[in-house]
Formats: structure tokens, sequence, C-alpha cells
């Protein structure tokens, strides 16, 4: 199974991993650090509308956040879901 990352354990960052997904199996997210319990909604629906742009239905996506802006959530999301791809990203 592919599974690539982007972010870092620094403060105001998070890490997101990204790894493939039988086909059919659908969007599968899990959040864990500081504001999962407060603002874990939010903060899916910020990586399910990354996952919903790029047009990818089947992966599975763990988050580690340490107080991420929405903004820097999603740049991870999708730079991780772009390394998936095989994508250039840095």
């Amino acid at each position: 199974m592919k599974t690539a990352s982007a972010g870092t354990v620094e403060s105001m960052d998070c890490i997101v991993t990204a790894s493939e997904a039988d086909p059919g199996s659908g969007v599968t997210v899990q959040i864990a650090g500081a504001s999962a319990a407060r603002f874990g909604s939010a903060m899916r629906a910020a990586v399910l509308s990354v996952v919903s742009k790029m047009g990818i239905t089947d992966v599975t996506l763990s988050v580690q956040d340490n107080g991420a802006l929405d903004l820097v959530l999603q740049a991870r999301t999708e730079a991780a879901l772009e390394r998936l791809k095989g994508g250039d990203v840095a």
C-alpha cells in the first residue's frame, strides 16, 4: 500500500498522511492532536473539501494536528495527496 505525508510536528503545523484505499471504500479521515476535540468537525470539512476538489474517491487520511490553521491543513492535505498520486510537490 502506498503512503505519502506532508507537514511537520512544529507548533502551528500538522502532519497529513495519505494512504491508498481499496477501490470503493471511500474516504476515511482520522484527526488527532491538540485542536481535534474542539475543531474536529471544521478540520474534517477542510480536509474533505480538498479531497473533493482533487476528485479523489478512495483514500485514508490521518491528521496529527499541532494548532494548524485551515489554510495550512488544506495545503498539507493537498501536498500529501499529490505525493501519493506521484506528483512533484516540494
